[in-house]
């Protein structure tokens, strides 16, 4: 490392980095505060939705774009807002992703009608694409120690991985006992803690050569990655054979793969394609994939059993997840700080996978006339803790090694390999619960619950993947070792944005 380069021995004349160590885990308090604004947004809106329809009068077939004008502004911008950071430094991208997601949150809870809170909508997931990358790359820029960083990304991935759970009992409080509105209002107070935190406790950015942004590579990755978020959002009401769908994912995938040939022939390319090349970090990034579509499937179908089938309040429905939360912070702070500096990402994420996969499978034991403590809650518990393991290690091993300049757009790839994989367990796993139901025969409700189990199962099969797959792909721990070894460190904190 050259002598212009600070490290963390060399302090003498950089001040700032002896700041920033007093008040990392300040700082992480920080970036915690704000990702679980984003993460409870995904469910928290959903608690919300029937009450909204009722007071904004829009009608069954409108309600799905209040989600997928969030979705379709999230995804396909993150890789773009995870360069911004890069390039304009992440504090700063940091306080404006916070600051406008909670100005657009406030419009869409002031919103007087449909096409008003839909744009808020949007706008918040062009916030939260900016919002989350810098979170990410902060964390990663941060923490650099081994030990530490374990204990630092255990936090973030028991926040990241439990967040959905904690939005529905959030959304379920504020709507029984407030208005639907402050399920968007909330925010706001996320924001200020956020914004306050950041600029008391996060460094200045340091100044530096800035390279070009890569039009070309952002213009077809976003609109890539729009055709393919709306292709499998389209196949949820419409099917997979509609014309729409297929039109979008077709053109998103052809996109895709041209953005893959544009950013191998670019100097300096929105993605650098070694950051998704190298063996643990591809197989980190499929691994929270593979999580999402688990994730958001059993969270969609487990609130349609626990409301229509056990007939839970929307209250009651979201204490019936509190276990959830609970079991992936136990997994992500307790268990994987502990475990990973010693036998690495590939044993947890085996073991957690297959720990996730049986967790999902007990969820086939749900009937009629099941009770919860004896059905549901066992279920919740053994699934929170094999996917705490596998989202604290994943999103840990997904960023380790990452030069400074390059941290945005490898935490992007983290969000967008989530938010993608979110989108295919919805529309596949909705798809799938549709196909059971109508073939099934027999009652209704026995349809109906039969549909549930299709969909537990796929989700099953998804998390269980993660053992096979991601299990595979990422190196021995001591391989591991050899490699990080050998790759220039992290520079010290402060010199990150």
């Amino acid at each position: 490392m050259s002598s212009a380069t600070p490290t963390r021995r060399d302090t003498r004349h950089h001040p700032a980095h002896v700041v920033v160590k007093d008040h990392r885990w300040a700082i992480l308090a920080v970036i915690g505060i704000a990702q679980l604004a984003v993460v409870l947004d995904a469910t928290i809106v959903n608690i919300a939705l029937p009450a909204a329809q009722r007071d904004l009068g829009f009608a069954d077939d409108q309600r799905q774009w209040i989600v997928t004008a969030y979705s379709l502004a999230f995804g396909s911008l993150l890789l773009l807002g995870g360069r911004l950071g890069d390039l304009f430094g992440r504090k700063n991208t940091f306080i404006v992703g916070l600051v406008g997601f909670a100005g657009t949150s406030v419009v869409g809870g002031l919103a007087e009608n449909f096409g008003q809170l839909v744009a808020a909508r949007a706008g918040q997931g062009v916030f939260g694409a900016l919002l989350a990358p810098s979170a990410l790359a902060l964390l990663t820029t941060t923490f650099t120690d081994p030990k530490e960083r374990a204990k630092a990304f255990g936090v973030f991935g028991a926040i990241a991985g439990s967040g959905a759970a904690t939005g529905v009992l959030l959304g379920g409080v504020l709507t029984e006992y407030t208005t639907w509105r402050w399920c968007l209002y909330v925010n706001v107070v996320f924001a200020v803690l956020g914004v306050v935190g950041a600029l008391v406790f996060m460094p200045r950015p340091v100044r530096g050569h800035r390279p070009r942004l890569d039009l070309l590579g952002t213009a077809t990755i976003t609109v890539g990655l729009v055709g393919i978020v709306y292709g499998f959002s389209n196949a949820e009401r419409h099917g997979w054979s509609d014309v729409t769908t297929i039109v979008s994912l077709v053109a998103g995938v052809v996109l895709v793969a041209l953005f893959v040939l544009v950013e191998s022939r670019v100097s300096h390319p929105l993605l650098p394609l070694r950051i998704v090349r190298d063996r643990d970090r591809g197989g980190a990034l499929i691994a929270i994939g593979l999580v999402g579509v688990a994730m958001f499937g059993i969270f969609l179908f487990l609130t349609y059993y626990l409301n229509q089938t056990l007939r839970f309040s929307s209250l009651e429905t979201g204490l019936s997840f509190l276990p959830m939360p609970f079991s992936i912070m136990t997994a992500a702070t307790q268990i994987t700080p502990r475990l990973l500096p010693r036998v690495g990402p590939k044993v947890l994420l085996r073991t957690g996978g297959i720990v996730a996969a049986a967790g999902i499978l007990l969820f086939l034991r749900t009937a009629a006339d099941s009770t919860w403590a004896g059905t549901v809650l066992p279920a919740l518990v053994v699934t929170g803790l094999g996917m705490g393991l596998i989202v604290s290690s994943a999103m840990n091993t997904a960023t380790a090694g990452v030069a400074r300049e390059d941290a945005g757009a490898a935490s992007a790839s983290v969000n967008t390999f989530q938010q993608i994989g979110g989108s295919i367990g919805t529309a596949l796993l909705s798809t799938v619960f549709a196909s059971a139901v109508e073939h099934h025969g027999g009652n209704p409700a026995d349809a109906v619950l039969h549909g549930y189990h299709v969909a537990f199962t796929g989700g099953a099969i998804a998390v269980f993947l993660v053992a096979v797959v991601s299990g595979s792909l990422v190196n021995r721990h001591a391989v591991r070792q050899e490699r990080l070894a050998g790759i220039t460190s992290i520079p010290a904190p402060s010199a990150a944005h």
